[in-house]
């Protein structure tokens, strides 16, 4: 009865063993990301570097702890022949004590100073840069003010109602493949986060305070953005698309958008009502303040 139990276990955890291979085995793309997305940007090369060697840190950490609580309990197990008397009662040990603290706030410093280290870059927007684009979110669309070429493209909120074709309707912003962008970040309404998941980099647009951050496209695609902070009733439905394309279609796209007549670019501080097709030029410039200098 006893083999038979043993041979039922071995069994078992061969068959766990051999579902866990074939799992890993058809997604080792996204083990090898750390299960996030393929880096298509120098923002998400930079998060990935630093979020697979955490993840392997702290299941390192995990592996001898729970290897020592495993050992420990099949180790001193209470065993038929125990009188039932408590083993030696310890009050201190000293050494287990520095171990158990000075590991933990060894390892915190360096993640620390590591996260520290790449949030700085992530956020730094001092560095050359060859474009910029000036973001305008509000419920429930975007704007996009192509600052170097001094034309916009201006977003609808996209009902998606299950329909097909909804994707083609969304605002979509260019950008040239291996050129930096600096990204301008305003809203018009209420909080906001610009959020392109294949960049692995976003920030959150608060009313009446700019931010930004510098990023390098480093993949030619056709990428989804969308608001990543509750904006209201629609937020699921702030979408946008992320075209990254080689130069030439880059200029290509500016023309159009010239041609068009979308020259100019759209103030942040515009009313819902101000912004009729049409009308663009007849929106007077916003007042300078501290935070559009």
């Amino acid at each position: 009865m006893v083999a038979r139990t043993g041979r039922r276990r071995l069994v078992g955890t061969a068959g766990v063993a051999g579902l866990a291979t074939l799992a890993l085995g058809g997604c080792q793309t996204q083990v090898s990301n750390g299960y996030l997305p393929g880096a298509v940007s120098d923002t998400g090369r930079l998060v990935t570097d630093l979020w697979i060697p955490s993840w392997i840190a702290v299941l390192g950490v995990g592996a001898i702890t729970w290897g020592l609580i495993i050992y420990a309990a099949i180790r001193y197990r209470r065993r038929k022949d125990d009188d039932g008397s408590l083993p030696v009662q310890l009050r201190y040990n000293v050494p287990m004590e520095l171990l158990y603290t000075v590991i933990p706030v060894f390892m915190i410093a360096v993640f620390f100073w590591y996260t520290a280290r790449d949030e700085a870059r992530l956020v730094e927007t001092n560095t050359k840069k060859d474009l910029t684009v000036s973001v305008v979110a509000k419920q429930w669309s975007w704007d996009f003010n192509y600052v170097d070429s001094n034309v916009h493209e201006t977003g609808v909120h996209t009902e998606l109602d299950g329909t097909t074709g909804k994707r083609a309707q969304m605002p979509v912003l260019y950008l040239p493949v291996n050129k930096r962008v600096q990204f301008v970040l305003n809203s018009r309404d209420v909080v906001h986060s610009f959020w392109i998941p294949a960049f692995i980099m976003k920030m959150d647009i608060i009313p009446g305070k700019t931010n930004g951050f510098q990023v390098t496209p480093t993949q030619v695609g056709t990428f989804q953005g969308k608001c990543a902070e509750f904006c209201g009733a629609y937020h699921s439905q702030m979408l946008f698309m992320v075209k990254v394309v080689p130069q030439n279609e880059y200029d290509q796209e500016m023309a159009r958008l010239k041609s068009i007549g979308n020259e100019g670019l759209i103030p942040v501080n515009v009313s819902r009502e101000e912004m009729v097709p049409g009308d663009i030029q007849k929106i007077p410039a916003p007042a300078r303040t501290e935070s559009n200098r």
